[in-house]
Parts: C-alpha cells; sequence; structure tokens
C-alpha cells in the first residue's frame, strides 16, 4: 500500500519517496521531529502530504549537526531557520577550535619526542585560558623582580605576556609549554634580577621619546659592524678592531645622555665609556633571557628578536681588548690631488688599451689572480671603478659578485673609467675627507690607480702581452708619469697602498699601520668585494685586499 485513500502516507511509502530508512523516519517520529497524522486500525503510522517537505528539513538540519531539541523548536516555530544556523555555527566553531588544539597538541607531543609522564602537563599547559596563562607570567616576573625599584622594565614584560591565537600552531603550543618550563627554573628567574637590576640603575626617570628607537639603531650598529668583523677574520683584539670599537662608542654615547647613576653618563670615548657599554653589552647577553624572548616570540607569532650570538660576543671582546680609546688611526699622507689624478688617468688609458684587445674567447683563460678568469678580473676592476664613483655619488654600491660586463666587457671597462674620471673632476670627491679619521678623497685615485696598475699586469701575463713599455715610453716615463707611479711627493717617493703603510718594491718599509679594511664599510652599509690576487705581481699587496670604500668610513 502506497497511499490509503485519504492521500495519507505509509511510513514505508515515505521512505521510499524520501530515501530515508524507515528505522530513521521511525526514530524522528518518536522524537517529535515528524510526527504521524493517522494511524491504521492495526496502529501503522500515516504520514500526511507535507510530510516529504518536513522530513527534508529534518534531515537537512541533522546533517549540519543541530540538535534534536534545536530542531523540534523550528519545526515548531519557537525559532527561525536563521537564529537556529547562527547558533549551531558558533557552536560548531568551539568543536572547532577544540579539535584544532587537541591536533596542535598531538602534533607537539609527536615533535617535542614528549614521554609519557610528561603528557598531562603538556596537555594542561596546551588548554590553559589567556587568563590563565597570563598568570604564570605574572607570577614569574613578580617573584624574579621583587624589591627591585625598575616600573618600566616590569611593566614592558607584563605587556608581552603571551596571548596565543585561537588557532595556535603545533610550533606555537609547542613554544608555549617550553616558556611555562622555562620560567620556573631558578636561574632563569635570578637572570631576570639581574636586568632587572641593572635597568633600575641606569634606565632615566622620563626617556626621551625617541630613546627606544636610537637604542634599536645603535643595536643594529653594533651587531651589523660585529657580523662584519667576524666575515672578515678581524681578531677582536688586534689594532684594526680598535676603530670599529671607537665608532660604536661614538654611536653610542649620544643615547646615554638621559641615562640615571650617580656619575652621571659618560660624554666622551674614554675608559669609563667603553667600561659602561661592556656593562650594558654583558647585562644584555643573559642567554636564559635571550632563549625566554626566542621562546615568547615564537609562542605569539611576533618576529624573534634579533641575535646577537657570536657578533655580541666580538663586541665585547673587543671592548675588553681595548678598555681605554688607542692613539687613532694613521693614515697615509694625502697625495697631491692632481698628481693622483694625473696617474688614474694613465694607468687607466693603458688597461684600457689591454681590455680591448681581450678576444671574447680569452675571457674563460685563468690568471695569476688564484681562482680568477680574464673575464672575472676585468669584472673586478670594473667594479672597483664602479664602487668609487658611488661613493662619490654618496650612494655606495654593494654588489660585488652581480657580474658588471654584459656583453660588452671593454665598453663595461671603458664607461666604469669614464664615470669614475668624472666622479673625480665633478663631485668635489678628492677634496673631500671621508670617516671619522678624515680620510683624503684624493686616496680614492691613488687606491684606484694601484688597483689597475696591479690587475692590469696580471691581465697582461694572462694574455702574454708585453709588460713594459718601448724604449720610447721608458724615457717618458722616467719624466712625470712612471715617478708618479712609483709614489706621490706626498709620501717622500713611495707609493703607499691604503692597506698599508709599507714603501713599493725596493723602497725601505715603514711600520705597519694596517687600516681596518676588512671591513669594507661605507655609510652603514657593509661591501664585500671579490678577494684579491694570490699570484706575483709588480706591487706588494698585503693578503686581505683594502677597497676603495675603507678610507671612506673606517669606523
Amino acid at each position: 500500500m502506497n497511499e490509503d485513500d485519504g492521500g495519507l502516507l505509509p511510513i514505508g511509502a515515505l521512505a521510499r519517496l524520501t530515501g530515508v530508512t524507515v528505522k530513521t523516519v521511525r526514530r524522528w517520529s518518536d522524537e517529535g521531529l515528524l510526527p504521524p497524522a493517522a494511524r491504521t486500525p492495526a496502529g501503522y503510522r500515516l504520514y500526511g502530504p507535507d510530510a516529504p517537505a518536513r522530513l527534508e528539513i529534518v534531515r537537512t538540519l541533522r546533517e549540519l549537526g543541530i540538535g534534536t531539541a534545536e530542531i523540534r523548536a523550528v519545526l515548531h516555530s519557537r525559532r527561525t531557520v536563521a537564529d537556529t544556523a547562527r547558533h549551531w555555527a558558533d557552536a560548531l566553531d568551539a568543536q572547532i577550535r577544540t579539535l584544532r588544539l587537541r591536533r596542535a597538541v598531538l602534533l607537539a607531543v609527536a615533535a617535542r619526542g614528549t614521554a609519557a609522564e610528561e603528557l598531562p602537563d603538556v596537555h594542561r599547559l596546551a588548554r590553559l585560558t589567556a587568563v590563565e596563562r597570563r598568570r604564570i607570567i605574572e607570577e614569574f616576573v613578580t617573584d624574579a623582580l621583587d624589591g627591585v625599584d625598575a616600573p618600566a622594565y616590569r611593566a614592558g614584560l607584563l605587556a608581552a605576556a603571551p596571548d596565543l591565537p585561537e588557532d595556535p600552531a603545533p610550533e606555537q603550543l609547542g613554544a608555549w609549554v617550553d616558556l611555562a618550563g622555562h620560567v620556573q627554573r631558578p636561574e632563569v628567574r635570578a637572570a631576570l634580577r639581574r636586568l632587572a637590576e641593572y635597568s633600575a640603575r641606569t634606565t632615566p626617570a622620563a626617556p626621551s621619546a625617541t630613546a627606544a628607537e636610537d637604542a634599536a639603531r645603535v643595536a643594529h650598529l653594533m651587531r651589523e659592524r660585529g657580523e662584519a668583523a667576524l666575515a672578515a677574520g678581524l681578531a677582536a683584539d688586534s689594532p684594526a678592531a680598535e676603530p670599529v670599537v671607537a665608532e660604536l662608542i661614538a654611536a653610542w654615547l649620544p643615547t646615554q645622555a638621559d641615562r640615571a647613576g650617580t656619575a652621571g653618563p659618560p660624554e666622551r670615548d674614554d675608559a669609563r665609556a667603553r667600561r659602561a657599554l661592556l656593562e650594558q653589552l654583558e647585562a644584555a647577553a643573559e642567554p636564559h633571557i635571550e632563549r625566554y624572548w626566542q621562546l615568547m616570540c615564537a609562542a605569539t607569532g611576533r618576529p624573534q628578536p634579533p641575535h646577537w650570538g657570536a657578533a655580541g660576543a666580538w663586541t665585547a671582546a673587543a671592548l675588553r681588548a681595548h678598555p681605554e680609546p688607542g692613539p687613532g688611526l694613521v693614515l697615509p699622507p694625502a697625495p697631491d690631488v692632481q698628481r693622483a689624478l694625473y696617474v688614474y688617468e694613465r694607468v687607466a688609458a693603458h688597461v684600457a688599451a689591454l681590455v680591448d684587445a681581450v678576444p671574447r674567447e680569452a675571457l674563460e683563460r685563468p690568471t695569476p689572480c688564484a681562482d680568477w678568469t680574464v673575464r672575472q678580473l676585468i669584472d673586478h676592476m670594473t667594479w672597483e671603478n664602479l664602487m668609487i664613483t658611488s661613493i662619490a655619488r654618496d650612494a655606495p654600491r654593494t654588489d660585488p659578485d652581480a657580474g658588471h660586463l654584459g656583453d660588452d666587457h671593454a665598453a663595461a671597462f671603458r664607461e666604469s673609467v669614464a664615470g669614475l674620471l668624472a666622479a673625480f673632476t665633478g663631485s668635489g670627491m678628492l677634496e673631500r675627507t671621508y670617516g671619522p679619521y678624515g680620510a683624503p678623497g684624493a686616496l680614492f685615485a691613488q687606491q684606484a690607480a694601484v688597483e689597475l696598475l696591479a690587475h692590469g699586469w696580471d691581465l697582461a701575463r694572462a694574455l702574454g702581452a708585453p709588460r713594459r713599455p718601448g724604449a720610447r715610453g721608458r724615457r717618458r716615463g722616467a719624466g712625470s708619469g712612471p715617478r708618479h707611479l712609483r709614489g706621490g711627493a706626498a709620501d717622500g717617493g713611495r707609493v703607499v697602498r691604503p692597506g698599508t703603510a709599507r714603501a713599493g718594491r725596493g723602497g725601505r718599509r715603514g711600520p705597519a699601520r694596517r687600516l681596518p679594511g676588512p671591513l669594507k664599510q661605507h655609510g652603514g652599509r657593509a661591501v664585500t668585494p671579490p678577494g684579491p690576487c694570490r699570484g706575483p705581481s709588480p706591487v706588494r699587496r698585503p693578503r686581505q685586499s683594502w677597497t676603495a670604500s675603507s678610507a671612506s668610513t673606517m669606523p
């Protein structure tokens, strides 16, 4: 029987019509979601014409996860479908968050290799509310800083209390679990107390509006200089490290004007200032607190704080090795401007002729410069010209390894020479001084000439070209040209490579006065040109090449 005489449907017919099992229709009927319209004399249920539509509503709501009571309220018009949907969407959000948290806990446990006995603590810490998490950090700060008058430091710590997102990644959850355990360690609390005590002694009552920005700028400079020194192999106790320390002290002193303390802030670079900066670095180099901030940032998704690591250790070691300012950096005497320019023009013209003669098929030949081909050697000379030109424009380049020749190596080199000559004559570079030690700009012209002379010799050897001028050239050179190549008047007739104060070949060697060339910096940006040749050369070169940019920013 599919339908009785009154248009009513038996339960089986309704089930077949809607695709719902008889068992399910019966259960929903028993729950009051689909009441029968009548029953047969034998007691079988009969459903009215609206039953299929009503059953579809019930099935849809059930598939969306809505409970029986909520469906009944909708069917009886006690609540609208919209209200019910909104309510259950919120409920689903809560369930999803719970499931994601469980998933994050499981992944964190798997990643950490958590032991069975640790699992309950990990699960408990993961389920803490934001208020409970904050309470753990507040108790840590309150206990560690008990009795220390450092309100600003305390406020900063509390403002950074962890606030996990609603859907934390496994890494964030793992970081929070580690942080909660980290702050329970007595040595971590002792380290935080030492920092707070230092802050109480030195922090001004009313810091300037730019104090945080100024401190961050100086910290960035210190980290940059330390990393550059390490990359260049500059020993912290070497004489070349003294100018680095002097530069850092000069940048740091203005940030200390408002510092508290019985003796007042340091005002100049002296032993007291260097002790104060060293104390500040040692106070900040607490590995336990560095770990605290790393975990805090990882848990909250904030950017990781800068890692001092080896750069900070180098800076502290340099301050210990140079507790007082040295006598200052002794620069080579400034060459005569016109003579230095003339020498560069002559050398550049000869080297350009060599470069013009290099056929394309010879560009991959080896040269006396270890690991350099002819192309790389010409590229290096081109880079030197471009680098000094960029310094004249107060925009030093930082692309020594980018490749600067394009498809025409000769044109690229000649353009770099023309650009540098224009910079020498049109920018006032040769009359200016650079860096805190006032390195004369004319040293750039001398440096460029020495570089081209040395590498021009290397190029001639690689090509098998003559390395001596003809007889006529020698007679002319005995006058003005080669005499300038042998030395500028201001240096007593000796070529002084800006990296050292040694005489040219055959000259008397003076005391070593090495500039801090390995740092190769200008305007706060690190510059790392390719290394020097190691093969024989007509000019003695120190193993660590000095570039023209060094004279501009000797720290």
